[in-house]
């Protein structure tokens, strides 16, 4: 069953009461009663839509997005009828998967795993061409940290070392398996081999059980600024064939510069490369629905530009002209086509 469907018993109870309704219009009080009663049951379906939003793990920026996404939209509950419900997950790969299967309504995933979700590549098996885009939200740089005591200068030099992969079909694992066959490591080329969650890569890092491990992330990151902060570690930049491969792989990467500032006065900036996190969701989402969605996030836009320092520097317009990696959804397209962000027939 999808997630958000309307309970069945509002539709029995229309049409119960539509037809009591009919049946009894020469006893206007008991008609009067019975209108009042269906007028009830409408404004509870419409306070019955409930949306659910797949984000990450709790230390990452997925998370805190669909909160304010979330809270924005049901801050104007009254307005549109919909309730906003978080879903925390393992990130990009799962919230396709789930939405995918119907088990979540909307997701936050990085672009390139997205256009990978609609055209059946990667870790897709088939393509699901009912994904749909409704906003994009902020730029995810590859980010590898490293112990400083390791010996770690760049990322040749992480190889022999003991590394953290991620787990099996995250954006980070996906991420590394085009890194590591674009320079022809395999697995034995390492010391050892972890598979932690984002939450767990920073104590492993502080009690030197890895040397180095790799988010795909938005900064500045509260997992990041820890390891930095109290476990000697440094961020390490990607050199120039590394991110050549991964713009071969997906057009969605681009070169981008980390700002080492963000988290230590001694740390230099890192080339690095990167990826929007976009909100998506199917086809079938009503287009009131999405339509609200980003009314919500927009119309309370100062508001989410405050919610993580992240957000600070976001232009609401750019967000609505991102390269697509599915198709807009048409609800989010007509709000920002009312906005005069985007142009009518431009974007598909």
């Amino acid at each position: 069953m999808r997630s958000g469907v309307l309970k069945k018993g509002f539709f029995l109870q229309n049409l119960s009461l539509k037809a009591l309704a009919g049946s009894v219009t020469s006893h206007s009080a008991v008609a009067a009663l019975a209108l009042s009663f269906l007028s009830i049951s409408q404004t509870a379906i419409a306070d019955s839509r409930i949306l659910t939003l797949g984000t990450g793990g709790v230390t990452g920026l997925y998370y805190p997005a669909g909160g304010a996404i979330c809270r924005l939209m049901n801050l104007n509950r009254q307005q549109h009828g919909i309730r906003c419900a978080l879903r925390s997950t393992l990130g990009s790969v799962e919230n396709l998967q789930q939405v995918i299967a119907g088990r979540l309504d909307m997701g936050v995933s990085e672009a390139g795993q997205l256009d990978n979700g609609y055209y059946g590549r990667g870790g897709f098996t088939r393509p699901a061409s009912e994904l749909r885009t409704l906003v994009g939200l902020y730029p995810e740089h590859i980010s590898v940290l490293a112990r400083k005591d390791s010996g770690i200068k760049s990322f040749a030099d992480l190889k022999n070392k003991r590394f953290n992969l991620g787990k099996a079909g995250s954006s980070q694992r996906v991420t590394l398996d085009v890194l590591m066959k674009a320079r022809g490591w395999q697995k034995e080329d390492f010391a050892a081999l972890e598979e932690l969650e984002p939450a767990q890569q920073a104590k492993a890092l502080c009690e030197n059980q890895i040397d180095a491990t790799l988010y795909v992330v938005g900064h500045p990151n509260g997992a990041i600024k820890e390891a930095i902060r109290d476990c000697d570690s440094q961020l390490i930049g990607l050199e120039q064939r590394d991110i050549d491969a991964l713009i071969a792989y997906s057009p969605h990467y681009q070169p981008l510069t980390l700002p080492g500032s963000l988290y230590s006065s001694e740390q230099a900036d890192v080339n690095t490369a990167g990826v929007n996190a976009t909100l998506f969701t199917r086809s079938d989402l009503p287009d009131d629905a999405a339509y609200a969605i980003v009314q919500s996030l927009f119309e309370q836009f100062d508001q989410f530009r405050q919610l993580h320092p992240a957000f600070a520097p976001l232009k609401a317009e750019a967000m609505a002209q991102i390269p697509l990696a599915a198709p807009m959804h048409p609800g989010a397209k007509r709000y920002f086509i009312e906005k005069g962000w985007i142009e009518k027939g431009r974007i598909k």
